[in-house]
């Protein structure tokens, strides 16, 4: 019952990142004269949930090697993923390009990312910390609705149909009722894998952020909106972390 529990709420996680899609694909036309400010959004939320989201609580468990390593390695899979789409003709339906590529790796980085978050939704499950729990899962569900928000724009940006936009947002969170279930099970050892884990995760996010994300949304002409986006979605994100008290 406890295990079948955690997978529902971890799946309760995954379809709150389905959410952060809707207020995009609902601008339709409008979407592109903000596309400025909502790729600087994106660049604020993903900053914010790197940093304050999985590096700070990384070194919270472990202040040495694991995390210097985990974020290094996390930077070479963003560069080689980066790499490996790049030498391809990267095609989703008719649709390819650059954009693709770009939609490509943001989903890729969330999909990576949300592992760990599983994880510690799980280690916070067989905890004995009376509410921590559910604590650990309302705050993974509503970081979760921003970083929706972070696939859905550049999916967007390519051409991308609402409803993929929603699945590709969900499907980025996949893995936390997986992780979830994992951790419960197998807590004592899971543990040991979280700073690596969140640092790998991070890195990975920061990469992503300044490869790919700045030099598009700080293209010249947007430069304002890009700034007002990215310091709306890093005070989402604060916001969220002082009330939750991540």
């Amino acid at each position: 019952m406890d295990v079948a529990a955690l997978a529902l709420a971890g799946s309760a996680t995954a379809i709150a990142t389905g959410l952060g899609a809707v207020p995009v694909f609902v601008l339709g036309r409008r979407a592109e004269r903000l596309r400025p400010f909502l790729w600087g959004t994106a660049i604020g939320l993903m900053s914010v949930a790197a940093v304050v989201g999985l590096l700070l609580p990384a070194l919270d468990e472990d202040g040495g090697v694991e995390v210097v390593a985990g974020v290094v390695v996390g930077v070479a899979f963003l560069l080689v993923s980066r790499r490996l789409l790049a030498s391809r003709d990267v095609h989703v339906g008719e649709l390819r390009g650059a954009g693709v590529q770009r939609s490509l790796l943001v989903f890729g980085v969330l999909l990576v990312h949300s592992l760990p978050e599983g994880l510690a939704i799980g280690t916070a499950y067989a905890s004995d910390t009376e509410g921590l729990a559910l604590f650990v899962i309302l705050a993974i569900a509503l970081q979760n609705i921003p970083e929706g928000t972070s696939v859905a724009i550049p999916m967007e940006s390519a051409g991308f149909s609402p409803a993929q936009q929603w699945w590709a947002a969900v499907l980025t969170s996949a893995p936390q009722p997986v992780g979830a279930v994992v951790a419960f099970l197998a807590v004592e050892q899971v543990s040991g894998l979280l700073p690596f884990s969140f640092a790998f995760a991070a890195g990975a996010m920061l990469a992503l952020v300044i490869i790919e994300l700045i030099p598009v949304a700080f293209a010249r002409g947007g430069r304002r909106a890009a700034a007002a986006g990215t310091a709306a979605g890093a005070s989402v994100m604060l916001l969220l972390a002082a009330l939750l008290g991540v």
